[in-house]
Protein backbone atom coordinates (compact mmCIF):
# COMPACT_ATOMS: atom_id res chain seq x y z
CA UNK A 1 0.00 0.00 0.00
CA UNK A 2 1.52 3.61 -0.94
CA UNK A 3 2.28 5.98 1.08
CA UNK A 4 -0.70 8.60 1.52
CA UNK A 5 -0.01 12.06 0.69
CA UNK A 6 -1.27 15.10 2.53
CA UNK A 7 -3.72 17.71 0.73
CA UNK A 8 -4.50 20.10 3.30
CA UNK A 9 -5.64 19.58 6.92
CA UNK A 10 -8.20 17.91 5.91
CA UNK A 11 -7.68 15.43 2.82
CA UNK A 12 -5.34 12.65 1.95
CA UNK A 13 -4.23 11.25 -1.42
CA UNK A 14 -4.11 7.57 -1.81
CA UNK A 15 -1.87 7.89 -5.23
CA UNK A 16 -3.01 5.51 -7.82
CA UNK A 17 -0.70 2.15 -7.92
CA UNK A 18 -0.98 -1.62 -8.98
CA UNK A 19 -4.78 -2.40 -10.43
CA UNK A 20 -5.93 1.09 -9.07
CA UNK A 21 -7.14 3.17 -12.66
CA UNK A 22 -7.81 6.35 -10.28
CA UNK A 23 -6.31 7.85 -6.87
CA UNK A 24 -8.68 7.94 -3.29
CA UNK A 25 -9.05 10.88 -1.55
CA UNK A 26 -9.68 10.19 2.27
CA UNK A 27 -11.01 12.81 4.30
CA UNK A 28 -9.75 12.89 7.81
CA UNK A 29 -7.70 14.25 10.39
CA UNK A 30 -4.76 13.05 11.85
CA UNK A 31 -6.33 11.00 14.70
CA UNK A 32 -9.19 9.49 12.54
CA UNK A 33 -6.80 8.67 9.93
CA UNK A 34 -4.80 6.45 12.43
CA UNK A 35 -7.79 5.22 13.20
CA UNK A 36 -8.38 4.04 9.53
CA UNK A 37 -4.77 3.04 9.26
CA UNK A 38 -5.58 -0.14 11.44
CA UNK A 39 -7.90 -2.05 9.65
CA UNK A 40 -8.21 -2.64 5.92
CA UNK A 41 -9.62 0.85 4.81
CA UNK A 42 -7.37 2.28 2.29
CA UNK A 43 -6.83 -1.43 0.98
CA UNK A 44 -11.13 -1.55 -0.04
CA UNK A 45 -10.47 1.87 -1.08
CA UNK A 46 -8.14 1.23 -3.39
CA UNK A 47 -9.88 -1.71 -4.86
CA UNK A 48 -12.72 0.61 -5.97
CA UNK A 49 -10.65 2.56 -7.33
CA UNK A 50 -9.56 0.26 -9.58
CA UNK A 51 -13.05 -0.38 -10.43
CA UNK A 52 -13.82 -0.12 -14.38
CA UNK A 53 -15.63 3.49 -15.76
CA UNK A 54 -15.09 4.87 -12.26
CA UNK A 55 -15.04 8.49 -12.42
CA UNK A 56 -12.90 11.03 -10.50
CA UNK A 57 -11.43 9.48 -7.27
CA UNK A 58 -12.53 6.80 -4.65
CA UNK A 59 -13.57 8.42 -1.81
CA UNK A 60 -13.86 7.75 2.04
CA UNK A 61 -15.50 10.00 4.10
CA UNK A 62 -13.91 10.67 7.86
CA UNK A 63 -16.29 8.23 9.01
CA UNK A 64 -14.54 5.20 7.27
CA UNK A 65 -13.72 2.16 8.59
CA UNK A 66 -13.69 -1.58 6.94
CA UNK A 67 -17.12 -2.84 5.73
CA UNK A 68 -17.33 -5.22 3.43
CA UNK A 69 -16.46 -4.63 -0.41
CA UNK A 70 -16.33 -1.00 -0.35
CA UNK A 71 -15.43 0.67 3.17
CA UNK A 72 -18.23 1.74 4.88
CA UNK A 73 -17.97 5.83 4.19
CA UNK A 74 -16.79 4.92 0.72
CA UNK A 75 -18.17 6.86 -2.51
CA UNK A 76 -17.39 5.41 -5.70
CA UNK A 77 -19.03 7.23 -9.06
CA UNK A 78 -19.45 5.09 -12.25
CA UNK A 79 -20.08 6.15 -15.94
CA UNK A 80 -22.98 4.04 -16.90
CA UNK A 81 -22.16 2.92 -20.12
CA UNK A 82 -18.60 1.66 -19.14
CA UNK A 83 -18.66 1.22 -15.47
CA UNK A 84 -20.34 -1.56 -12.88
CA UNK A 85 -22.53 -1.69 -10.18
CA UNK A 86 -21.35 -3.24 -7.52
CA UNK A 87 -23.56 -4.66 -4.33
CA UNK A 88 -20.25 -4.19 -1.58
CA UNK A 89 -20.94 -0.66 -2.63
CA UNK A 90 -24.15 -0.83 -1.04
CA UNK A 91 -24.17 -3.17 1.41
CA UNK A 92 -26.44 -5.54 3.12
CA UNK A 93 -28.54 -3.36 5.01
CA UNK A 94 -29.80 -1.54 1.62
CA UNK A 95 -30.69 2.33 2.60
CA UNK A 96 -30.41 1.92 6.02
CA UNK A 97 -30.87 5.99 6.59
CA UNK A 98 -32.31 8.50 8.83
CA UNK A 99 -34.83 11.15 9.78
CA UNK A 100 -35.39 13.71 11.63
CA UNK A 101 -38.61 15.16 13.19
CA UNK A 102 -38.26 18.94 15.14
CA UNK A 103 -41.49 19.67 17.38
CA UNK A 104 -42.90 22.38 18.92
CA UNK A 105 -42.11 21.74 22.49
CA UNK A 106 -39.46 22.35 24.63
CA UNK A 107 -37.18 19.65 25.61
CA UNK A 108 -37.00 20.66 29.19
CA UNK A 109 -40.48 21.03 29.37
CA UNK A 110 -40.82 17.63 29.24
CA UNK A 111 -39.56 16.86 33.02
CA UNK A 112 -38.15 13.15 34.23
CA UNK A 113 -41.12 11.79 34.87
CA UNK A 114 -42.72 12.15 31.60
CA UNK A 115 -39.72 11.06 29.75
CA UNK A 116 -39.25 8.00 31.65
CA UNK A 117 -43.07 7.42 30.17
CA UNK A 118 -42.24 8.51 26.51
CA UNK A 119 -39.24 6.10 26.35
CA UNK A 120 -41.40 3.32 27.92
CA UNK A 121 -44.56 3.45 25.54
CA UNK A 122 -41.77 4.26 22.29
CA UNK A 123 -40.22 0.88 23.34
CA UNK A 124 -43.28 -1.11 24.61
CA UNK A 125 -45.03 0.39 21.31
CA UNK A 126 -42.39 0.23 18.37
CA UNK A 127 -41.83 -3.22 17.03
CA UNK A 128 -37.46 -3.75 17.93
CA UNK A 129 -35.44 -6.55 18.11
CA UNK A 130 -33.57 -9.02 15.95
CA UNK A 131 -36.60 -10.21 13.31
CA UNK A 132 -39.16 -8.51 14.85
CA UNK A 133 -42.12 -7.49 12.58
CA UNK A 134 -45.22 -5.48 13.10
CA UNK A 135 -47.96 -6.65 13.78
CA UNK A 136 -49.64 -6.89 10.82
CA UNK A 137 -48.48 -8.95 7.25
CA UNK A 138 -48.23 -7.48 3.68
CA UNK A 139 -49.55 -10.00 0.64
CA UNK A 140 -47.57 -10.09 -2.10
CA UNK A 141 -49.41 -7.43 -3.97
CA UNK A 142 -48.71 -4.73 -1.61
CA UNK A 143 -45.61 -5.60 -0.42
CA UNK A 144 -44.94 -5.19 -4.19
CA UNK A 145 -46.76 -1.24 -4.09
CA UNK A 146 -44.71 -0.64 -1.08
CA UNK A 147 -41.35 -1.71 -2.99
CA UNK A 148 -42.57 1.05 -5.75
CA UNK A 149 -44.36 3.87 -4.27
CA UNK A 150 -42.00 3.80 -0.73
CA UNK A 151 -42.98 6.39 1.88
CA UNK A 152 -46.03 7.10 -0.56
CA UNK A 153 -47.65 4.05 0.26
CA UNK A 154 -47.97 5.05 4.03
CA UNK A 155 -48.43 8.89 3.47
CA UNK A 156 -51.67 7.61 1.05
CA UNK A 157 -53.27 5.38 3.74
CA UNK A 158 -53.01 8.56 6.12
CA UNK A 159 -49.57 7.43 7.88
CA UNK A 160 -48.21 11.13 7.74
CA UNK A 161 -49.14 13.70 5.76
CA UNK A 162 -48.27 15.06 1.82
CA UNK A 163 -45.43 17.52 3.06
CA UNK A 164 -43.32 14.58 4.73
CA UNK A 165 -42.76 13.22 1.03
CA UNK A 166 -41.37 16.83 -0.14
CA UNK A 167 -38.86 16.09 2.80
CA UNK A 168 -37.38 12.47 2.26
CA UNK A 169 -34.64 12.31 -0.70
CA UNK A 170 -35.95 11.30 -3.81
CA UNK A 171 -39.38 12.01 -2.67
CA UNK A 172 -39.51 8.78 -0.43
CA UNK A 173 -38.99 6.62 -3.59
CA UNK A 174 -35.91 5.74 -6.24
CA UNK A 175 -37.38 5.45 -9.29
CA UNK A 176 -37.14 2.07 -11.69
CA UNK A 177 -37.83 -0.31 -8.58
CA UNK A 178 -39.44 -3.56 -10.06
CA UNK A 179 -40.70 -6.29 -7.32
CA UNK A 180 -40.30 -9.15 -9.95
CA UNK A 181 -36.86 -8.80 -9.48
CA UNK A 182 -37.17 -9.32 -5.27
CA UNK A 183 -36.67 -12.99 -4.82
CA UNK A 184 -39.17 -14.90 -2.98
CA UNK A 185 -37.75 -15.62 -0.07
CA UNK A 186 -37.03 -11.88 0.06
CA UNK A 187 -40.43 -11.27 -0.22
CA UNK A 188 -41.10 -13.58 2.72
CA UNK A 189 -38.82 -11.74 4.95
CA UNK A 190 -40.20 -8.53 4.12
CA UNK A 191 -43.84 -9.20 4.48
CA UNK A 192 -44.34 -8.55 7.79
CA UNK A 193 -41.63 -6.11 8.73
CA UNK A 194 -42.90 -3.04 7.09
CA UNK A 195 -42.48 -0.22 10.18
CA UNK A 196 -39.99 -1.97 12.87
CA UNK A 197 -36.80 -0.67 13.75
CA UNK A 198 -34.49 -3.67 13.76
CA UNK A 199 -31.22 -4.11 15.61
CA UNK A 200 -27.76 -3.21 15.82
CA UNK A 201 -27.21 0.50 15.20
CA UNK A 202 -30.67 1.23 14.49
CA UNK A 203 -32.50 3.38 17.07
CA UNK A 204 -35.26 5.96 17.82
CA UNK A 205 -33.75 9.14 19.62
CA UNK A 206 -35.79 11.81 21.60
CA UNK A 207 -33.03 14.62 21.97
CA UNK A 208 -32.75 18.83 22.62
CA UNK A 209 -31.42 21.03 20.23
CA UNK A 210 -28.12 21.69 22.56
CA UNK A 211 -26.34 24.35 20.08
CA UNK A 212 -26.93 26.24 17.18
CA UNK A 213 -24.32 26.93 14.96
CA UNK A 214 -25.56 28.45 12.01
CA UNK A 215 -28.75 30.63 12.95
CA UNK A 216 -30.25 31.46 9.37
CA UNK A 217 -29.81 27.67 8.52
CA UNK A 218 -31.39 26.49 11.53
CA UNK A 219 -34.62 28.69 11.14
CA UNK A 220 -34.40 27.37 7.49
CA UNK A 221 -34.87 23.92 8.85
CA UNK A 222 -37.46 24.97 11.41
CA UNK A 223 -35.19 24.31 14.36
CA UNK A 224 -33.89 26.47 17.24
CA UNK A 225 -32.18 25.78 21.04
CA UNK A 226 -33.54 24.05 23.01
CA UNK A 227 -36.09 22.40 21.05
CA UNK A 228 -37.10 18.57 21.16
CA UNK A 229 -36.54 16.28 18.52
CA UNK A 230 -36.87 12.81 17.15
CA UNK A 231 -34.39 11.07 15.40
CA UNK A 232 -35.28 7.35 13.64
CA UNK A 233 -32.20 5.42 12.30
CA UNK A 234 -33.81 2.09 10.24
CA UNK A 235 -33.55 0.56 7.08
CA UNK A 236 -34.88 -2.28 4.62
CA UNK A 237 -34.57 -5.13 7.77
CA UNK A 238 -34.84 -8.68 6.35
CA UNK A 239 -35.94 -8.10 2.76
CA UNK A 240 -32.27 -5.64 1.82
CA UNK A 241 -30.28 -8.10 3.59
CA UNK A 242 -31.75 -10.95 1.52
CA UNK A 243 -31.34 -8.72 -1.78
CA UNK A 244 -27.54 -8.19 -1.40
CA UNK A 245 -27.58 -11.95 -0.43
CA UNK A 246 -29.21 -13.09 -3.51
CA UNK A 247 -27.50 -10.78 -5.75
CA UNK A 248 -24.20 -11.83 -4.69
CA UNK A 249 -24.98 -15.39 -5.29
CA UNK A 250 -25.88 -14.26 -8.36
CA UNK A 251 -22.66 -12.61 -9.68
CA UNK A 252 -20.69 -15.10 -8.28
CA UNK A 253 -21.70 -17.55 -11.41
CA UNK A 254 -22.91 -14.94 -14.00
CA UNK A 255 -21.41 -14.89 -17.24
CA UNK A 256 -21.37 -10.96 -17.28
CA UNK A 257 -19.78 -10.32 -14.03
CA UNK A 258 -17.20 -8.70 -13.00
CA UNK A 259 -14.51 -10.61 -10.33
CA UNK A 260 -12.12 -8.26 -9.17
CA UNK A 261 -9.33 -9.02 -6.97
CA UNK A 262 -11.29 -8.96 -4.23
CA UNK A 263 -14.26 -10.98 -4.58
CA UNK A 264 -16.17 -8.71 -2.21
CA UNK A 265 -16.43 -5.84 -5.48
CA UNK A 266 -17.97 -8.23 -7.37
CA UNK A 267 -19.64 -6.49 -10.17
CA UNK A 268 -21.54 -6.17 -13.06
CA UNK A 269 -22.53 -3.83 -16.14
CA UNK A 270 -25.67 -1.13 -15.40
CA UNK A 271 -26.88 -2.82 -18.84
CA UNK A 272 -26.57 -5.80 -18.38
CA UNK A 273 -28.99 -8.71 -17.16
CA UNK A 274 -27.74 -8.93 -14.09
CA UNK A 275 -26.72 -5.70 -13.05
CA UNK A 276 -30.64 -4.07 -14.57
CA UNK A 277 -32.07 -6.42 -12.18
CA UNK A 278 -29.59 -5.82 -9.35
CA UNK A 279 -30.44 -1.96 -9.95
CA UNK A 280 -34.19 -2.69 -9.71
CA UNK A 281 -33.77 -4.82 -6.78
CA UNK A 282 -31.76 -2.62 -4.70
CA UNK A 283 -34.61 0.37 -5.86
CA UNK A 284 -37.36 -2.10 -4.43
CA UNK A 285 -35.39 -2.81 -0.65
CA UNK A 286 -34.39 1.15 -1.07
CA UNK A 287 -38.26 1.78 -0.77
CA UNK A 288 -39.06 -0.35 1.72
CA UNK A 289 -36.94 1.54 3.73
CA UNK A 290 -38.30 4.72 3.13
CA UNK A 291 -41.84 3.79 3.89
CA UNK A 292 -40.68 1.48 6.74
CA UNK A 293 -39.26 4.66 8.51
CA UNK A 294 -42.67 6.56 7.25
CA UNK A 295 -44.01 3.88 9.75
CA UNK A 296 -41.98 4.26 12.01
CA UNK A 297 -42.73 8.24 11.96
CA UNK A 298 -46.35 7.94 12.29
CA UNK A 299 -46.14 5.41 15.09
CA UNK A 300 -43.94 7.96 17.26
CA UNK A 301 -46.04 10.92 16.74
CA UNK A 302 -48.79 8.65 17.78
CA UNK A 303 -47.19 7.44 20.85
CA UNK A 304 -45.67 11.43 21.79
CA UNK A 305 -49.45 12.83 21.47
CA UNK A 306 -50.98 9.70 23.66
CA UNK A 307 -48.42 9.84 26.24
CA UNK A 308 -47.95 14.27 26.29
CA UNK A 309 -51.47 14.39 26.19
CA UNK A 310 -51.45 16.66 22.84
CA UNK A 311 -52.94 16.82 19.14
CA UNK A 312 -50.97 16.88 16.08
CA UNK A 313 -51.05 20.63 15.61
CA UNK A 314 -50.04 21.29 19.26
CA UNK A 315 -47.19 18.31 19.09
CA UNK A 316 -45.81 19.45 15.75
CA UNK A 317 -43.72 16.55 14.46
CA UNK A 318 -42.57 17.62 11.39
CA UNK A 319 -40.39 15.86 9.19
CA UNK A 320 -36.83 17.78 8.76
CA UNK A 321 -35.58 15.67 6.31
CA UNK A 322 -34.50 12.06 5.09
CA UNK A 323 -31.52 10.47 3.99
CA UNK A 324 -30.58 7.51 2.50
CA UNK A 325 -26.98 6.32 3.23
CA UNK A 326 -26.16 2.65 1.19
CA UNK A 327 -27.59 3.11 -2.56
CA UNK A 328 -26.56 3.50 -5.61
CA UNK A 329 -28.36 5.82 -7.05
CA UNK A 330 -28.71 7.59 -11.11
CA UNK A 331 -27.55 10.78 -10.51
CA UNK A 332 -26.30 14.06 -12.82
CA UNK A 333 -23.13 15.58 -11.38
CA UNK A 334 -21.41 18.51 -12.78
CA UNK A 335 -17.58 16.68 -13.53
CA UNK A 336 -14.94 18.53 -15.23
CA UNK A 337 -17.08 21.00 -16.54
CA UNK A 338 -19.95 18.89 -17.84
CA UNK A 339 -23.10 17.12 -17.09
CA UNK A 340 -23.09 13.39 -16.61
CA UNK A 341 -25.39 10.96 -15.48
CA UNK A 342 -23.07 8.71 -13.03
CA UNK A 343 -24.17 5.91 -11.16
CA UNK A 344 -23.45 7.07 -7.77
CA UNK A 345 -22.88 4.45 -4.82
CA UNK A 346 -22.91 5.87 -1.29
CA UNK A 347 -21.96 2.75 1.13
CA UNK A 348 -22.21 4.26 4.76
CA UNK A 349 -22.55 7.84 3.32
CA UNK A 350 -25.27 10.51 2.67
CA UNK A 351 -25.73 12.74 -0.19
CA UNK A 352 -25.51 16.87 0.73
CA UNK A 353 -26.71 18.72 -2.38
CA UNK A 354 -25.51 22.18 -2.14
CA UNK A 355 -27.95 25.24 -2.60
CA UNK A 356 -29.79 25.96 -5.39
CA UNK A 357 -29.99 22.26 -6.26
CA UNK A 358 -32.85 21.11 -8.51
CA UNK A 359 -33.96 18.18 -6.55
CA UNK A 360 -33.98 20.38 -3.01
CA UNK A 361 -37.63 21.19 -1.20
CA UNK A 362 -38.35 24.84 -2.43
CA UNK A 363 -38.15 25.99 1.65
CA UNK A 364 -34.05 24.29 1.41
CA UNK A 365 -33.24 25.70 -1.61
CA UNK A 366 -31.32 28.75 -0.45
CA UNK A 367 -29.68 27.34 1.98
CA UNK A 368 -28.96 23.58 0.84
CA UNK A 369 -29.73 19.96 1.81
CA UNK A 370 -30.20 18.93 5.72
CA UNK A 371 -27.40 16.68 6.13
CA UNK A 372 -28.01 14.15 9.14
CA UNK A 373 -25.30 12.89 11.25
CA UNK A 374 -26.15 10.86 14.23
CA UNK A 375 -23.43 9.75 16.78
CA UNK A 376 -23.14 7.14 19.66
CA UNK A 377 -25.99 7.23 22.30
CA UNK A 378 -24.01 8.41 24.86
CA UNK A 379 -23.18 12.12 23.65
CA UNK A 380 -24.24 13.77 20.46
CA UNK A 381 -25.67 14.02 16.49
CA UNK A 382 -25.63 17.36 14.29
CA UNK A 383 -27.48 18.93 11.34
CA UNK A 384 -25.39 19.91 8.93
CA UNK A 385 -25.89 21.90 5.33
CA UNK A 386 -24.73 20.32 2.06
CA UNK A 387 -22.55 23.20 -0.27
CA UNK A 388 -21.44 23.79 -3.30
CA UNK A 389 -17.87 22.46 -2.78
CA UNK A 390 -19.39 19.17 -1.89
CA UNK A 391 -21.37 18.85 -5.36
CA UNK A 392 -17.89 19.89 -7.25
CA UNK A 393 -15.82 17.19 -5.12
CA UNK A 394 -17.72 14.61 -3.82
CA UNK A 395 -20.47 14.08 -5.87
CA UNK A 396 -23.04 15.73 -3.02
CA UNK A 397 -21.12 12.88 -0.40
CA UNK A 398 -20.93 13.77 3.06
CA UNK A 399 -20.58 11.05 6.34
CA UNK A 400 -22.98 9.31 7.42
CA UNK A 401 -22.41 9.11 11.16
CA UNK A 402 -20.00 8.66 13.78
CA UNK A 403 -18.06 5.80 12.18
CA UNK A 404 -17.49 2.52 14.33
CA UNK A 405 -14.23 2.54 15.59
CA UNK A 406 -14.17 -1.11 17.86
CA UNK A 407 -16.01 -4.01 16.26
CA UNK A 408 -18.69 -5.78 17.67
CA UNK A 409 -17.13 -8.66 19.16
CA UNK A 410 -14.39 -6.09 21.18
CA UNK A 411 -17.11 -3.74 22.03
CA UNK A 412 -18.47 -7.08 23.83
CA UNK A 413 -15.10 -7.81 25.80
CA UNK A 414 -15.12 -3.90 26.30
CA UNK A 415 -18.52 -3.70 28.08
CA UNK A 416 -18.21 -7.41 30.40
CA UNK A 417 -19.32 -6.53 33.55
CA UNK A 418 -20.51 -3.35 33.39
CA UNK A 419 -23.99 -1.49 33.88
CA UNK A 420 -24.00 0.54 30.84
CA UNK A 421 -27.67 0.81 31.19
CA UNK A 422 -26.54 2.92 34.55
CA UNK A 423 -23.58 4.62 32.67
CA UNK A 424 -25.41 6.01 30.12
CA UNK A 425 -28.41 6.92 33.07
CA UNK A 426 -25.33 8.74 35.24
CA UNK A 427 -24.95 11.10 31.57
CA UNK A 428 -29.12 11.75 32.12
CA UNK A 429 -29.46 9.66 28.71
CA UNK A 430 -32.54 7.24 29.41
CA UNK A 431 -32.02 4.10 27.71
CA UNK A 432 -34.42 1.07 26.71
CA UNK A 433 -33.06 -1.81 24.86
CA UNK A 434 -34.22 -5.26 24.33
CA UNK A 435 -30.89 -6.95 24.28
CA UNK A 436 -28.15 -6.49 26.43
CA UNK A 437 -25.85 -7.81 23.28
CA UNK A 438 -27.26 -5.29 21.39
CA UNK A 439 -26.48 -2.63 24.01
CA UNK A 440 -22.69 -3.67 24.69
CA UNK A 441 -22.63 -4.03 20.55
CA UNK A 442 -23.88 -0.43 20.65
CA UNK A 443 -21.61 1.23 23.71
CA UNK A 444 -20.43 5.28 23.21
CA UNK A 445 -16.61 3.79 23.13
CA UNK A 446 -17.27 1.37 20.22
CA UNK A 447 -17.56 4.97 17.92
CA UNK A 448 -15.47 7.42 16.71
CA UNK A 449 -15.87 10.75 18.28
CA UNK A 450 -18.95 12.47 15.91
CA UNK A 451 -17.49 15.48 16.31
CA UNK A 452 -14.26 14.56 14.97
CA UNK A 453 -16.06 13.55 12.18
CA UNK A 454 -18.20 16.72 12.03
CA UNK A 455 -15.16 19.41 12.31
CA UNK A 456 -13.62 17.89 9.03
CA UNK A 457 -16.27 17.66 7.01
CA UNK A 458 -16.86 21.42 8.32
CA UNK A 459 -13.51 21.89 7.97
CA UNK A 460 -13.44 20.60 4.33
CA UNK A 461 -16.12 22.85 3.32
CA UNK A 462 -18.33 19.48 1.90
CA UNK A 463 -20.89 19.79 4.69
CA UNK A 464 -21.69 23.02 7.42
CA UNK A 465 -22.29 22.72 10.81
CA UNK A 466 -25.81 23.92 11.57
CA UNK A 467 -27.15 22.62 15.21
CA UNK A 468 -26.30 20.14 17.71
CA UNK A 469 -28.47 17.57 19.57
CA UNK A 470 -27.64 16.05 23.00
CA UNK A 471 -29.61 12.36 23.44
CA UNK A 472 -32.16 12.59 25.87
CA UNK A 473 -33.71 8.72 25.61
CA UNK A 474 -32.95 5.82 23.15
CA UNK A 475 -34.84 3.22 22.03
CA UNK A 476 -33.01 0.12 20.81
CA UNK A 477 -33.78 -3.46 19.97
Amino acid sequence: MPDLQKIDDFRWRLPQSGDMVTDGVVYADRDLLASLLKDGTLQQLAGVAGLPGIVGPALAMPDAHQGYGFPIGGVGAFDPDKGVVSPGGVGYDINCGVRLLRSKLAADDIGAKRLAKLADALAVGVPAGVGKGSASRLDSKELGRVMTRGAAWAVERGQGTPSDLEFCEAGGAIPGADPAAVSQRAHKRGSGQAGSLGAGNHFIELARVDEVFDPAAAQTFGLAQGMLVLWIHSGSRGLGHQVCDDYLKRLARDKDALRPADRQLVAAPPDSPVGRDYLAAMAAAANFAFNNRQLLSQDCRDILGRVLGLGPADLGLGLVYDVAHNVAKREVHQWQGKARELIVHRKGATRALGPGHAELPSRYGAVGQPVLVPGDMGTASYVLKGTARAMAETFASAAHGAGRRLSRTKAKKLAKGRDLRAELASAQVLVRARSGKTLAEEMPEAYKDVSQVVEVMHGAGIARKVVRTRPLAVIKG
